[in-house]
């Protein structure tokens, strides 16, 4: 009988708990204001050729259990890959992911903008080279867990902690930035093939 009126105490503590807690009010979300960044002023659609309305907005997409946390931008493979912005080769990365990859810094360092699935680079590219807005610094393709018959850009922008670690950046959506202040670059002549 004790081990009972135990049980029956506890389950009530429990439910008293749980009632007292739905009570609670939320806990107001915290504005977080992202950094006032120059780069964002006009940043060229890192893709030649592809205009604002061919953009599609995936970035809160499910992708293998977590948010894309990008836009993926479809393109023929071999398409330049163009510099967002003015900034840094910071990394020249491959992985299982992202395939080939860059990170990019804009020149104050706030921000790092990446670009994945890439065929290649363009010759030369190394790290701590200097880009401006508009070179091109690789070529659409379908590496890491691209699908093969679907070539594309993955491109993510993300406001860079003070320790400079692009992995722990807070990703911002790409897409509507591209939408209100994307420039088309379409100098290029575009060769490329799905």
């Amino acid at each position: 009988m004790k081990k009972w009126v135990i049980a029956v105490l506890a389950i009530g503590f429990v439910c008293v708990l749980a009632w007292t807690a739905a009570d609670l009010p939320a806990r107001p979300a915290v504005a977080r204001s992202l950094p006032v960044v120059a780069a964002l002023d006009r940043m060229i659609i890192p893709v030649a050729g592809v205009r604002v309305e061919e953009l599609k907005d995936n970035f809160g997409d499910a992708r293998s259990g977590h948010m894309h946390g990008a836009i993926d931008i479809m393109a023929p493979r071999g398409t330049p890959v163009l510099a967002a912005v003015d900034g840094t080769i910071r990394k020249l990365f491959t992985s299982r992911a992202g395939g080939l990859t860059i990170y990019e810094f804009d020149r104050g360092g706030n921000m790092s903008y990446y670009y994945a699935h890439l065929d290649h680079y363009v010759d030369g590219l190394r790290e701590g080279r200097e880009v401006h807005r508009g070179d091109v610094i690789g070529y659409v393709g379908s590496t890491g867990n691209a699908p093969a018959h679907a070539p594309h850009l993955h491109f993510a922008i993300s406001v860079l902690p003070a320790t400079k670690e692009w992995w722990k950046g807070e990703a911002i959506n790409p897409y509507p930035i591209l939408v209100t202040r994307g420039i088309t670059e379409e100098r290029f002549e575009v060769r490329g093939s799905n």
